[in-house]
């Protein structure tokens, strides 16, 4: 064993794969891959952390820091995996959460489905009880039946209970007496208060985040205790962080009580990784492109901070329509979701044109190229035959690709239907894939106020540096950034995130009546919750307000100082900065601006993070040519180690850059750079 000290480590859970990434003072030292181990993904992470840090000659107990991202509760809600629960509400509003906002999504669909609550209607109960708008109590909760209930629904084999009551973001004491009571009643439920979990207005959005969180928490619990003691049989010590959805990272205690907060951890950590990168090439402006085996994510990066919202949805019925899902209010980095992976199923449709996805072949049986009983030719499928991909060395040599099945499958699925050879049909899906990526991509980014021709690609994920070029391409994007590891950046992002949580309160009020002394006790208030989760260490608080002009149905979130004199001055100013920004000069005149939620990000030191290789083989010889597709057919094609490729070195175009996680491809007209973190910059036309 090599004792290096001061090893931190990253683990990311995606739906293809499991990732790995090793830092330790210096940079990058071991980065590992495996398939994901489906309804046990705690044991994958143990195998591959295991195998890569003995093949790598480093000693488990030099860990000081393992950061973890998964998609366990994400995949636990699509999957309807989570305990029995029952919700306890306000008598007449049952239906609350299947009513939803009754809009349709899709205007003219007569077969229209709506997504499912986690609750059903028969374990809904409503009781009597009513809070105010003001927190006066006009009738007092009926405990004793409440207490009932519980006994009731434990004798019925109900695990968990979610109580969710009109107001009580304004006033908790009737969850508050609630909870006691079905604890004194039935102590083994499990009972989560909508005041808690998502203390904000609209019943809607706080009864389904607060089902959604009690519904997961034993199964995030079984697995964050799990994971802790699979960590320490291998010899680590150091408790697991976890990566949290908006960008920080909270303790296993953190977790465990709010699992919703991790429903996007493993994107949040390409993002993070992005902004790291970003921050080392003098790159404030960005869009980062993660692109794995199952989906694509990208989002937009503003002075090197990615953007956040506070609404998600999850299990959507048609997965690219907003207002098909469960919609999740937490904090969480404002990306599109594009379904768009390797696995992603290719076809035909019915107006006779190659489509992929948006289902996926997965890890099992995954791409027909993959040899694990896979059928359906994939995006991986038509890489291999394009010859982008090394049959040997991919996936870390874990997986030979069978491009002789690849090609067969395209070739009876794609090519004969259309009457075109295989290389031709594999670069249709390949291009397919790239536009269809770009097209959402581009929506995305002007939505946000952004020019997509102005900003450089990031690209991270296994499939981000194959497909990025074609994509920023197709978005007229001036460059590609292919950072060192891309096929792990989200474990590397992980290791740059801070300690940080999110406490919000819904507290309606007119920015002009309002006394600054109110504001500054409420502000305490939310930082002392912060300071408190965060024991022990130096925090940053940042301020926001989502406000709105009196009469509208929605708000926009304000960064706001702290309070002293001249503050609701500051504020408007930053509220109309914001709203012409969003929407241009159309902010009406005359009219009273209000306040809905008060919200502050409770940060601490951003951790010292050398994303870079710690070294590069001596020399940059190619080592090998092959013969790849571009369009007008197979040319001969360079193709390179990326450990062997030293800060500026330029490689021209038709080439391939292979390490272990992912291949870079660099087109015909393009050129490459290694700049000096590691990353390779790709650039096309006059310039290379």
């Amino acid at each position: 064993m090599r004792n290096r000290g001061g090893l931190r480590v990253g683990v990311d859970i995606g739906g293809t794969f499991t990732d790995l990434a090793i830092l330790d003072d210096v940079g990058i030292v071991a980065v590992g891959k495996t398939l994901t181990t489906g309804r046990e993904p705690a044991v994958a992470v143990e195998s591959l952390l295991r195998d890569t840090m003995r093949d790598n000659g480093l000693d488990p107990g030099d860990v000081t820091s393992v950061v973890h991202g998964t998609t366990l509760v994400t995949n636990a809600l699509i999957e309807r995996r989570g305990a029995r629960t029952a919700l306890i509400t306000t008598e007449g509003f049952r239906d609350v959460i299947e009513m939803g906002r009754e809009h349709r999504y899709e205007l003219y669909d007569l077969g229209l489905e709506l997504p499912r609550p986690l609750v059903p209607r028969h374990l809904r109960f409503g009781v009597r009880e009513r809070m105010l708008t003001d927190g006066t109590v006009e009738t007092p909760l009926d405990t004793e039946t409440v207490a009932r209930l519980a006994v009731e629904l434990a004798e019925h084999g109900i695990e968990a209970v979610a109580v969710c009551f009109l107001h009580s973001h304004v006033d908790d004491r009737h969850e508050r007496q609630a909870r006691d009571a079905i604890e004194a009643a039935a102590p083994d439920l499990r009972v989560a208060l909508s005041s808690e979990v998502n203390p904000e207005i609209r019943e809607y959005e706080r009864g389904s985040t607060t089902c959604a969180n009690v519904y997961v928490q034993q199964l995030a619990e079984s697995y964050l205790e799990d994971l802790r003691g699979r960590l320490r049989t291998l010899g680590i010590t150091a408790a697991p962080l976890i990566m949290l959805s908006h960008g920080g990272v909270a303790g296993v205690d953190v977790a465990k009580r709010f699992p919703i907060r991790m429903l996007e951890s493993g994107p949040a950590g390409g993002a993070l990784g992005a902004v790291a990168f970003g921050r080392t090439g003098s790159r404030p402006d960005q869009m980062a492109f993660d692109m794995g085996g199952t989906t694509a994510k990208l989002c937009v990066i503003e002075q090197h901070r990615p953007m956040i919202t506070h609404t998600f949805e999850v299990d959507r019925v048609y997965r690219l329509r907003a207002g098909s899902g469960l919609p999740v209010r937490a904090p969480v980095i404002d990306m599109i979701e594009i379904g768009t992976g390797g696995g992603s199923i290719a076809r035909i449709d019915a107006l006779g044109m190659i489509t992929t996805g948006p289902d996926s072949a997965g890890s099992d049986p995954g791409p027909v190229c993959y040899g694990r009983g896979g059928t359906r030719c994939t995006v991986t499928d038509a890489d291999a035959v394009l010859g982008y991909l090394d049959p040997e060395t991919f996936g870390d040599g874990q997986v030979r690709l069978d491009v002789a099945a690849a090609a067969a499958a395209i070739a009876e699925q794609i090519a004969v239907p259309l009457g075109i050879s295989v290389a031709e049909a594999a670069w249709g899906i390949h291009t397919t894939a790239n536009e269809s990526m770009a097209n959402a991509a581009r929506v995305h980014a002007v939505e946000r106020g952004q020019d997509p021709g102005r900003l450089p690609l990031f690209v991270s994920g296994g499939n981000g540096p194959l497909h990025g070029p074609g994509v920023a391409r197709a978005l007229g994007s001036p460059s590609v950034v292919a950072p060192p590891a891309a096929g792990v950046l989200s474990a590397l992002g992980f290791l740059s995130a801070p300690m940080s949580i999110d406490v919000v309160r819904s507290k309606h009020a007119l920015l002009a009546d309002i006394p600054v002394d109110e504001v500054t006790a409420l502000f305490t208030e939310l930082e002392r919750e912060g300071s408190d989760v965060l024991a022990g260490m130096e925090l940053v608080h940042e301020r926001a307000l989502e406000m709105r002009f009196v009469g509208q149905g929605s708000e926009i979130e304000v960064p706001v100082p702290a309070p002293g004199p001249g503050w609701r001055d500051e504020v408007l100013t930053s509220f109309l900065a914001q709203y012409d920004r969003r929407f241009g000069d159309v902010a009406p005149t005359g009219v009273d601006v209000e306040i809905l939620t008060w919200r502050v990000t409770s940060r601490g030191p951003r951790p010292s993070a050398h994303l870079k290789l710690v070294s590069v083989e001596s020399g940059y010889s190619q080592t090998q040519h092959s013969r790849a597709f571009f369009g007008g057919g197979y040319v001969e094609t360079a193709v390179y180690s990326r450990y062997a490729l030293a800060p500026g070195t330029v490689v021209k175009g038709p080439a391939l850059v292979h390490e272990r996680e992912s291949t870079l491809v660099v087109p015909p007209d393009a050129r490459a750079t290694v700049i000096s973190d590691g990353s390779v910059v790709v650039e096309w036309g006059e310039q290379s």
